[in-house]
C-alpha cells in the first residue's frame, strides 16, 4: 500500500470521525444522512480530480472504503429475513380482524401495479417527448460480450410462464429461503410468515392457556429485531458516506457525456413520477412534501446502495414511525415493493427501451395499440420480475421479446447503467411506500401515538 493511498484513506476515516462526532452531538438522522452523503459525494469527487479515471490509487483506496459501505449493505442484508419473517408473524397475531389481512394484500398489490402501469406510460411519453432512439449508440468490447450474455439469459428467461414465477412464491423450503437463496425468497418469507400467523391465532383460539405464552413470545421476538434494527441504522450516515464516495469515484464522464440525452430523459420521467406519488398520498390525507421529507433518508439510501431489498428495513421502520403505518401493511408493502411493480427498474426503463427500438423494426412506438400492448405487458411482467431475478435487465428482457423487439439495446446502455439505476431503485422504494401509505388510509388504520411509544421503548 502505498502513501498516497494511505493519505486517502487517513481523509476518509477523518470523514467517518467526523460524522460520530456529529452523531454524539444527537442530531437527526436525517442531518447525518445529508452530512455522510456530501462529504462522501465530496471525496469521491477529489479522488477522480487528483488521481483520474482508472488511476489503480482510486481502486486501492475504493477496496477499504467498500469495507464500510458494503459492510454496511450486508448488515443490513442479514436483518431481512428475520424482520420480514418475525413482523409478519406478529402483524398477524396482532391483528383486530382476521379477514382483514386478504384485503390489505389485494390493496396494497393493486396499488404497486397501478403505479407501475403510470410509471410505463411516463416512461412512453417522455422519450417519444426527448426524441430518443436507439441509433447512434455506439457498441464497444464490453457492450458486445453484454449483448451475447443477455440474448442467452433472454432465450432462458422467455421459456418462462406468469403461472411459473406465480409457482416460485411458495415457500417450498422456508430455511432456505431465509437464506434469501431464491430470487423470490423474500415473497416466500412473506407467505410463510403470514401462514404461521394465522396458525399462532388458530391455536391461541383452541388452546386459551396458551394465548398468554404465545404473544409474549411474539412480542419479544419483535422486540429484539427491531433493536437489531434500531442499532444497524445508526450506522446509516457512515455506510451512505463510503457509497456515494465509490459511485462518484467511479463515474464515467465520457460515457456520461455519449449519453446524455439517455439521462435526462430517465431522471426527468422518474422525477415525474415521484410527483405522482405526492399527488397520490395527497387523495388519502397525506401531505406531500411531509410525505417526501420523512422518506427522504430511505431514498438516499435507496438512492446509493442500489438495492430495494437491502432497504426493506429502513423502509418498514419510517413506515410505522413516521407515516405511522401499521406493521402489517409496512411489511407487506415493503416486502411486496422490493419484488413486485417496480416502479423505476420494471415500469420506466422497458417502456423507454421499448420505445427507443421499436421503429427500428418498422413499429410506429406512438400507435395506441402497440402503447396499450406494451403497458399491459410491462404491468404482467413486473409481477413475475422476482421470479427471473428481478431487475431493471431482467424487465426489458421480458418486455422486450414478448413485444417482438431485440434486447441488444440493454447492452449497449451499460456503462450508465448505475448511474440511472440508482433513481430508479429509490423511484421503486417510493412506490412501496406509497403503497403501504395509501392501503394504511383507504382501511383506515394508523399507528397510534402510544403504540409507537411502546414500540420504541
Amino acid at each position: 500500500m502505498s502513501v498516497v493511498v494511505i493519505a486517502s484513506l487517513a481523509i476518509f476515516v477523518g470523514i467517518l470521525f467526523f460524522l460520530y462526532g456529529q452523531q454524539k452531538k444527537e442530531n437527526t438522522l436525517s442531518r447525518l444522512v445529508l452530512l455522510g452523503l456530501v462529504f462522501g459525494s465530496a471525496f469521491g469527487l477529489a479522488l477522480q480530480l487528483i488521481f483520474e479515471e482508472g488511476n489503480p490509487v482510486i481502486a486501492q483506496t475504493l477496496e477499504w472504503v467498500n469495507v464500510v459501505g458494503r459492510g454496511y449493505v450486508g448488515l443490513l442484508k442479514m436483518i431481512i429475513m428475520p424482520l420480514v419473517l418475525v413482523s409478519m408473524i406478529a402483524a398477524v397475531v396482532k391483528l383486530e380482524k382476521g379477514g382483514a389481512l386478504g384485503k390489505i394484500s389485494g390493496l396494497t398489490i393493486s396499488v404497486l401495479l397501478a403505479t407501475t402501469a403510470l410509471s410505463a406510460l411516463i416512461g412512453i411519453m417522455v422519450t417519444q417527448a426527448f426524441g430518443l432512439s436507439a441509433e447512434g449508440l455506439t457498441e464497444g468490447a464490453r457492450e458486445t460480450a453484454r449483448i451475447a450474455a443477455l440474448e442467452a439469459r433472454a432465450d432462458r428467461v422467455s421459456d418462462l410462464t406468469i403461472p411459473q414465477m406465480l409457482v416460485s412464491f411458495i415457500p417450498t423450503n422456508p430455511f432456505s429461503d431465509l437464506t434469501g437463496a431464491r430470487s423470490t425468497s423474500i415473497i416466500a418469507v412473506v407467505i410463510f410468515g403470514v401462514l404461521t400467523g394465522i396458525a399462532a391465532r388458530k391455536v391461541m383460539a383452541e388452546k386459551q392457556e396458551l394465548e398468554s405464552p404465545i404473544r409474549t413470545f411474539v412480542e419479544a421476538a419483535q422486540s429484539i429485531v427491531m433493536r437489531l434494527v434500531k442499532m444497524i441504522m445508526a450506522l446509516t450516515p457512515y455506510g451512505i458516506a463510503a457509497l456515494m464516495a465509490k459511485v462518484v469515484a467511479t463515474s464515467s464522464a465520457s460515457d456520461i457525456l455519449n449519453l446524455l440525452g439517455f439521462i435526462v430523459a430517465s431522471y426527468v420521467a422518474i422525477a415525474l413520477m415521484f410527483v405522482v406519488h405526492g399527488v397520490l398520498v395527497s387523495f388519502v390525507g397525506v401531505s406531500p412534501k411531509e410525505y417526501f421529507q420523512k422518506i427522504w433518508p430511505v431514498l438516499t439510501f435507496a438512492f446509493t446502495s442500489r438495492s430495494s431489498a437491502a432497504t426493506i428495513p429502513l423502509n418498514v421502520e419510517a413506515q410505522i414511525n413516521k407515516l405511522r403505518v401499521p406493521p402489517a401493511i409496512a411489511n407487506l408493502s415493503a416486502s411486496f415493493g422490493a419484488t413486485i411493480g417496480q416502479n423505476g427498474c420494471a415500469g420506466i426503463y422497458p417502456a423507454m427501451l421499448a420505445v427507443m427500438v421499436a421503429p427500428s423494426v418498422g413499429i410506429d412506438p406512438m400507435d395506441i395499440n402497440f402503447i396499450l400492448s406494451l403497458i399491459a405487458i410491462i404491468v404482467i411482467s413486473s409481477f413475475g420480475i422476482a421470479g427471473v431475478g428481478g431487475g431493471a435487465t431482467f424487465a426489458a428482457l421480458i418486455v422486450l421479446p414478448a413485444m417482438g423487439l431485440p434486447v441488444t439495446i440493454a447492452a449497449l446502455l451499460i456503462s450508465i447503467e448505475p448511474l440511472i439505476d440508482m433513481a430508479r431503485t429509490a423511484l421503486n422504494v417510493s412506490g412501496a411506500m406509497t403503497a403501504g401509505t395509501i392501503t394504511s388510509r383507504l382501511m383506515k388504520q394508523t399507528v397510534k401515538d402510544e403504540e409507537l411509544e411502546t414500540q420504541q421503548a
